[in-house]
């Protein structure tokens, strides 16, 4: 199995983030994980990157045991994630941000590959790579932060709400990008609130209430769950 993360509990003080939550993630899929604010999406994020302290259960990436690994060994291993508001730093051109990315990359060859193909993949930001990252407007950001993510060359990608705050025009191009990320190899966990657009594109799905799974299924099978296109989709 790819990622595999088996009842896995989380709390802050006394609230219960995560409990007892499972889920398989299978090399060149996307997952999607929908859910309410407060349900758990990113804390269950958190804790695959080695953010969140995991009180029980076990998460495995390609047979590995990571918990208890700090985040930057977990990225070594292959697993990077845009985090939710982006968190890219804006006095630093786009550039450099793109080059913290490579952080664990010596290879200045390597380096230079890398960014081109996250131009050829945002031409935007090989227009203003000059610029700072805060001069960007809010679509640029999130490419920039997709970017960054993609110059540590993840296997597993972790995009914590990538479209929120996004223009419907910006959205797409989001998801679009999404779509071709993972048609190259990379395989995705996309956490959104915008059901219906994740599941356009994801191959399976849990929803998250409560730091507990209430439903999964094949991305079609969640479209036409009554549940969820209540709660969700309608």
């Amino acid at each position: 199995m790819f990622l595999t993360a088996d009842r896995i509990k989380v709390s802050y003080g006394g609230v219960k983030a995560l409990q007892g939550i499972s889920l398989n993630v299978q090399e060149h899929e996307i997952l999607c994980i929908l859910g309410g604010n407060g349900a758990g999406k990113t804390t269950l994020v958190n804790a695959i990157c080695g953010f969140a302290l995991v009180h029980s259960g076990r998460i495995t990436f390609r047979g590995e045991n990571i918990i208890g690994l700090p985040p930057h060994t977990i990225v070594k291993l292959g697993i990077v994630q845009v985090p939710e508001g982006r968190g890219i730093l804006g006095p630093l051109s786009v550039w450099e941000n793109l080059r913290i990315g490579a952080y664990l990359e010596k290879s200045d060859g390597k380096v230079k590959e890398s960014m081109e193909k996250i131009f050829a993949i945002f031409p935007v930001l090989k227009e203003r790579r000059k610029q700072s990252g805060g001069s960007l407007s809010g679509g640029e950001q999130q490419m920039l932060a997709i970017g960054r993510a993609l110059m540590a060359g993840p296997k597993l990608l972790l995009m914590d709400e990538p479209t929120l705050g996004l223009s419907p025009l910006m959205r797409l191009e989001v998801i679009r990008v999404t779509q071709k990320i993972n048609e190259d190899g990379t395989s995705i966990i996309l956490v959104e609130q915008n059901a219906s657009m994740a599941l356009r594109i994801a191959h399976n799905g849990i929803v998250i209430q409560n730091g507990q799974i209430a439903l999964k299924g094949s991305s079609e099978e969640l479209s036409n769950n009554p549940f969820l296109r209540e709660s969700y989709l309608s």
